[in-house]
């Protein structure tokens, strides 16, 4: 069935509580395993057809922020869904206390309880104003980013159809973008900064309420974070800043050399890679699918049957249109057993990244679309982060068919990207966790932090205030997670390192990394993220030798790659 063919109908949320209720009564008193086990399949298919209609609303309202019918059964969601989630916790207690817990263990193992755990400490009744405030507060944020009209030359661009100026060769076009880009932020950033900060207050008062220091405890369970914790994570910052921050600074000043700019450059400056101009994709947005046909035919038998599938369905929108929200995202749609890709080409390297980035997530969706638990479907976030950022690695044997004459700008600039990526996102994280130890911070005093931040991971900005948005520490305000996702950033720069590895592996072996990488897809979110690097073969990124052995081999194949004839 095709994507605009699916029916929609606002789900009955009392029905649907009445119907949790249920089934809680009915697992407490199951005589046995058998009727056990009946109605959680049970209760499974029912969650999977409440999630399919909730997706499809949400799919539809981001597509156009403007549509008035979708904007208010979104609105119904939010308001419902915490609610709906006081019986689901109801349902969890009562599997955690099963008598048959042993044998729903031996068929499904046990992180089907050490999530269902986490998930108890992630959620009481008592926060449910908070939850539904929450929710109103980040659908305003997106809507306000949609809604954005940026007046450019002769011209009004929304934020993602602005994005290929800031890449503009020309030094003074370039910088104009950046700077209206900024100017827009600057005129809105009394509504982004109050959004923020109700945010921030509504989050500490729900980690508080749950008996918990402030956010940051409740924000990991949320992550359902299973096999790590906020140690951990700062040892991987830690480890960011001794060995990936140089090489990154070493990037930025070769860049610098080839750019003939003095270094530490400007924002807009950091974003052209070359003088020539970023990798551009060859061709239009069609031409991009079919060469990702072609890509997924070529790669092996499961990609082939996914990406058809995809196509087919139109289960793909990635053209960039007003009122549509920014951004990218993969989703499932349980009832159809398909994955959904969002994204906004924009005429960049990004947009072959999506086909890659985000189909890598759809992939890894697809092959555990049958998975029981349904929740088994995914594994945790930084988990899934591996599967969409190694397969942008594996598109590299056919990246001439995406790039054409850029084809050896992008090899570079692609691994070159990733690299400097990280510090960025180590940053986000290290940012989350200032804001939500001292929740009381004033806008001014976060936008402080960021701005000190950068000195520590990005050196290589230049913070002279020619383009003020982002030099005055404010640049942070435009990535979605922050306030949509608190916590969710270091996913990718733990995912990212995983995926180097994934890189190094291709270089040596396709075949043989491609073997690695179902190893790890297949098991779904059956094992925890550190067990399922154990079961594949690879190392784990909170290792220090793992991101020193990354840092080590990256920077040896760029230092030999060549870039003769590219200016």
């Amino acid at each position: 069935m095709k994507f605009t063919e699916m029916p929609y109908t606002r789900p009955d949320m009392e029905a649907a509580k009445a119907e949790v209720a249920a089934f809680t009564a009915r697992l407490t008193e199951a005589p046995d395993y058998a009727a056990a086990k009946a109605v959680f399949l049970e209760y499974q298919e029912a969650q999977k057809h409440l999630m399919t209609l909730c997706t499809l609303a949400e799919i539809r309202h981001s597509i156009d922020t403007r549509d008035e019918f979708y904007d208010g059964e979104v609105k119904y969601i939010n308001a419902a869904m915490p609610e709906v989630q006081e019986y689901a916790q109801g349902f969890t207690a009562a599997l955690l206390n099963s008598p048959f817990r042993a044998d729903f263990t031996a068929e499904y193992g046990d992180l089907l309880f050490v999530n269902a755990e986490i998930a108890l400490k992630s959620f009481s009744p008592e926060i449910i104003p908070e939850m539904q405030a929450e929710n109103d507060l980040t659908m305003a944020y997106e809507k306000l980013l949609a809604s954005a009209q940026i007046p450019f030359e002769d011209g009004t661009y929304t934020l993602s159809q602005l994005t290929p100026f800031k890449t503009d060769p020309d030094d003074s076009r370039r910088l104009a973008a950046w700077k209206a880009e900024g100017q827009w932020y600057k005129d809105n950033q009394a509504e982004l900064d109050r959004i923020y900060d109700e945010l921030v207050k509504l989050r500490d008062t729900m980690g508080k309420k749950l008996g918990y220091e402030g956010y940051t405890t409740l924000g990991y369970y949320r992550m359902g974070r299973n096999c790590y914790g906020e140690a951990d994570v700062k040892k991987f910052r830690d480890a960011v800043v001794k060995y990936l921050v140089p090489v990154a600074d070493a990037i930025y000043r070769a860049q610098a050399d080839r750019l003939g700019k003095t270094y530490p450059m400007s924002f807009a400056d950091n974003a052209l890679m070359f003088r020539s101009g970023n990798p551009r994709p060859a061709g239009s947005a069609e031409d991009i699918l079919k060469q990702g046909d072609k890509f997924y035919d070529e790669l092996s038998p499961e990609t082939s049957e996914f990406f058809r599938t995809m196509r087919a369905g139109e289960l793909l929108d990635v053209l960039s249109t007003e009122g549509k929200q920014g951004g990218g995202y993969c989703t499932g749609i349980p009832d159809y057993e398909v994955p959904f890709i969002f994204a906004n080409f924009n005429g960049t390297q990004g947009d072959v990244e999506v086909v890659t980035h985000e189909a890598g997530h759809a992939f890894a969706c697809w092959m555990n679309r049958d998975r029981i638990p349904m929740d088994y479907m995914w594994p945790s976030m930084e988990a899934c982060e591996v599967h969409s950022m190694s397969m942008e690695f594996f598109a590299w044997p056919w990246a001439e068919g995406f790039f054409g004459a850029d084809t050896r700008k992008f090899l570079y600039s692609h691994l070159a990207g990733a690299l400097t990526f990280i510090p960025y996102g180590t940053m986000v994280d290290h940012f989350q966790h200032e804001v939500y130890a001292k929740p009381d911070m004033t806008p001014a005093e976060r936008h402080a932090v960021w701005k000190e931040l950068l000195g520590v991971y990005m050196p290589w900005v230049r913070l002279d205030g020619d383009i003020p948005f982002y030099a005055e520490g404010e640049g942070w305000q435009r990535q979605h997670h922050i306030y949509s996702s608190p916590f969710y950033y270091i996913d990718y720069c733990l995912a990212q390192t995983v995926a180097l590895r994934f890189w190094a592996m291709i270089q040596n072996n396709l075949t043989d990394a491609w073997a690695h990488y179902m190893a790890y897809t297949k098991e779904g979110g059956s094992k925890t993220f550190t067990d399922l690097l154990k079961h594949a073969g690879l190392d784990t990124p909170f290792d220090e030798a793992c991101l020193q052995a990354v840092c080590e081999e990256a920077n040896k194949w760029l230092g030999e790659f060549d870039l003769g004839g590219i200016v």
